[in-house]
């Protein structure tokens, strides 16, 4: 059979770059699982615990909690993560199917009673959480019909060795699997890749019509993903992953009840009724590494969840605007704000109204944007400081000012106090259609010395027309300015030198 790379896409191998270049901090002492959770919040690198629980487990947590860490997955840098994703996805790769041997994976294969997920280091994640959960979790399954692989992220809660709570309240192509199947009272097939490469969970975030979904896996990795038919259902998983938890989903229906957890808009979700997963079989590389999510709490912007949620947000918003305007320049969804209520766009308005056309565009998108900022091309919307001199500066409540309401909206929002529609709100921060080139907004710069025609005073300077103080030194080859202002000093006293209404020094008509 061919030579397939296993290792260029394993999650250990993209963290120990992160290690190399001091994104990722080592510790090597042992930790209790109660406390990984404490030593992950907040922190803005990775950390790679070597010896986690008493089973001195490997376990990374924090991976993509930077957009800086999602662009070096796609081999970009922060501002070309949404470029480089949409030309990614621009080009499908069907997966490669691998044999067993191949696939280590399946190095170690656990079925039945040694099938166990209290033997992982999964890990209580927030203090009023229902249990311990594995938060990594990338599910796969079939679309009935056509055979194709959907996949997703899914948590799943631990209630057991063999049993667990699966989160499938949230529309998705995953819920509607599970129902068509429970409406048939036949258990569903699903397998969870716990450990993969960042590319795996950004093309988990997608959706496109009609396609195998791990062609979407195999676009943003750059290259076919090698997949393997699970152990005891006919799901092929990614054969590189570092562990697999296979199963079916019980068909009785959202009958678990299963939280509460910290979500990833920073708020706890109360307990809900989900399906059961029934394990039947766990694999995994012998020398596996485990891997948590970072969600919810005081600090957003470090977590794993809201940089997801934001390149998931942005490619869903670009999608809107190239619909409805003619040259939309950035998008960007501010991971403190969960990586979806906030968003930014930068545009370059070819018609008036451009700026109100972007904004309703993504109120009605699956961006589900609450609050919509739009900005001109010289303002970074990546610039927190940028973006808030403009709100301060071109913003007009009373004008540019848009509010809609009855809105389809996140449920885990908890200002809707319980409302199934709400609220969206846009700002529209650009200057005035025509002004951009006015001098009131003009941006001040420091001053760049010129070449001029050389003149021999600044009255022979002005002679030649109106001037501003940097062409006058422009054409005396001035480095410095003070001799020109004692220059001009002498043409007020004659009563020869005047100023035009946008500042530049003219000579009155000497007669």
């Amino acid at each position: 059979m061919p030579t397939i790379d296993t290792e260029r896409y394993r999650l250990r191998n993209f963290v120990q770059g992160l290690v190399d270049c001091g994104e990722c901090e080592v510790r090597d002492r042992p930790i209790d699982l109660v406390d990984v959770a404490a030593a992950l919040d907040g922190n803005p690198r990775v950390v790679l615990f070597k010896a986690a629980g008493p089973e001195r487990a490997e376990l990374v947590g924090n991976v993509m909690g930077s957009r800086q860490r999602l662009a070096r997955a796609l081999d970009t840098d922060e501002r070309g993560l949404l470029a480089a994703l949409r030309q990614r996805l621009a080009r499908l790769q069907p997966p490669v199917t691998v044999s067993s041997q191949q696939a280590p994976v399946q190095q170690v294969v656990l079925k039945d009673d040694d099938a166990d997920l209290t033997a992982l280091p999964a890990h209580l994640q927030h203090g009023a959480d229902g249990a311990p959960y594995i938060s990594a979790g990338i599910d796969y399954a079939r679309f009935p019909g056509n055979g194709f692989t959907n996949v997703g992220c899914r948590r799943i809660m631990l209630r057991g060795k063999r049993h667990a709570g699966v989160d499938l309240i949230a529309p998705s192509d995953m819920r509607a699997i599970y129902l068509q199947g429970a409406a048939r009272h036949e258990p569903v097939p699903v397998a969870y890749a716990v450990g993969s490469h960042p590319a795996d969970f950004l093309a988990a975030m997608m959706a496109l019509p009609d396609v195998d979904e791990l062609a979407i896996v195999g676009a943003l990795r750059g290259a076919p993903v090698p997949v393997v038919k699970c152990v005891t259902n006919d799901i092929h998983v990614p054969a590189d992953a570092e562990y697999v938890i296979e199963g079916v989903l019980d068909p009785a229906g959202h009958v678990e009840p299963e939280g509460p957890y910290g979500e990833y808009v920073g708020y706890y979700g109360v307990v809900k009724r989900n399906p059961v997963l029934h394990v039947t079989a766990i694999t995994h590389r012998e020398d596996a590494l485990f891997q948590t999510l970072t969600i919810s709490g005081h600090t957003l912007f470090h977590t794993d969840t809201t940089h997801l949620s934001a390149v998931k947000t942005e490619a869903a918003a670009w999608a809107a605007l190239q619909a409805s305007v003619r040259e939309p320049l950035a998008v960007y969804a501010t991971p403190s704000s969960g990586g979806m209520y906030n968003v930014r766009v930068a545009l370059r308005q070819r018609v008036p109204g451009d700026a109100r056309n972007a904004i309703a565009a993504l109120f009605g998108s699956h961006a589900e944007a609450k609050h919509v900022f739009v900005y001109d091309p010289d303002i970074d919307v990546f610039s927190d400081a940028e973006a808030d001199w403009a709100f301060a500066t071109r913003f007009q409540a009373d004008r540019d000012l848009i509010v809609g309401s009855g809105f389809r909206a996140v449920p885990l929002d908890p200002s809707l106090a319980g409302a199934r529609t709400g609220a969206k709100l846009g700002f529209d921060c650009t200057v005035p259609f025509g002004k951009a080139g006015a001098f009131e907004f003009s941006v001040p710069r420091p001053p760049t010395a010129k070449k001029a025609a050389p003149h021999r005073s600044a009255a022979e300077a002005l002679a030649a027309g109106p001037a501003s103080f940097l062409e006058l030194m422009a054409a005396l080859g001035s480095r410095d300015g003070r001799e020109i202002v004692r220059e001009l000093d002498a043409l007020y006293a004659a009563r020869r030198l005047g100023r035009l209404d946008d500042g530049r020094y003219v000579l009155k008509d000497s007669k």
